[in-house]
């Protein structure tokens, strides 16, 4: 293999899994310690990685699409903090559909590593996991939006149809009263044909997406099993959602994994505040408008 091509395929390890030890690189690239220190070095110097005791990290660019670029920034941490939450919904050897908004993107990339089977129409997620041995990755065809870098239309579609799945991530444009919402109607029946193809639908949402309806309509309240959002919900929503039939997942800020496990409420929620019945796991731990 010669240098350049090693130290991409170096390079793709190390953005795929956002860390990677030596001795990680080395099994995988199948070359001496030295060789990989070496082109660390040079990785580093690039600006596309940061050593560190043990291993190194990726600190090259995210993905250059026009719908990631223009974002707000400052809802970025409640991104992250549902992200956290909702991989702890996530068993491993799941079969997984992820779509391409860039709250489900959080997701993925924390979920890379883990043995999962993923089917994704995003290829920035698909990117996540292409390089990693632990996943297997189906990435839907069909015509790529190029915005998001997301596959759509009747390809897409007629593909997601032979398709079974445990569990469907899902972000959104916006919610209210009438259900939720995304801002291409191309993207929608390929979302609707997501939802179809698993058992059971997760919606990962920040707050500030509530009482908005954006152009197409995807689907209503009670076609959604789960809902992961931050603690800015309000009371109101929290009863509506609720009253809907959807489990509600809260991301708190990181304060004690035992604070935050408590934080989980259920539509059939009992008064005495234990949690009902669901085949997703309950976890204890706590862990982008267009934007979703």
């Amino acid at each position: 293999m010669l240098v350049d091509q090693r130290r991409q395929q170096l390079l793709e390890v190390v953005r795929s899994r956002g860390f990677a030890s030596l001795p990680e690189l080395v099994e995988v690239l199948q070359v001496s310690e030295s060789t990989i220190r070496r082109d660390l070095d040079h990785l580093e110097e690039s600006g596309v990685a940061k050593r560190t005791h043990g291993g190194v990290f990726y600190a090259g660019p995210m993905p250059r699409l026009p719908d990631f670029d223009e974002r707000d920034p400052a809802q970025w941490d409640k991104k992250k903090l549902i992200a956290q939450r909702a991989v702890k919904l996530i068993e491993d050897g799941d079969t997984l559909l992820l779509d391409g908004g860039s709250t489900t993107y959080e997701v993925a990339r924390l979920l890379v590593g883990r043995p999962l089977q993923v089917v994704t129409n995003s290829l920035p997620v698909a990117n996540l996991f292409a390089a990693h041995k632990n996943s297997d990755l189906v990435l839907l065809g069909g015509y790529v939006y190029p915005r998001t870098g997301v596959t759509l239309g009747p390809h897409a579609n007629e593909m997601l149809a032979r398709l079974n799945v445990r569990r469907t991530v899902l972000s959104v444009a916006g919610l209210n009263e009438r259900g939720f919402f995304n801002s291409n109607l191309l993207l929608v029946e390929t979302e609707r044909a997501m939802m179809r193809a698993g058992e059971e639908t997760i919606v990962v949402a920040d707050s500030t997406k509530f009482g908005h309806q954006s152009l197409a309509h995807l689907a209503a309240l009670k076609e959604v099993q789960h809902l992961v959002v931050d603690n800015e919900i309000t009371p109101q929503w929290r009863d509506k959602l609720c009253a809907a039939g959807i489990t509600l997942h809260v991301a708190e800020p990181d304060r004690s994994t035992a604070a935050a496990g408590s934080l989980t409420s259920h539509a059939n929620l009992p008064t005495d505040g234990s949690a009902a019945q669901s085949s997703i796991p309950q976890s204890s731990a706590t862990n982008p408008v267009g934007d979703r």
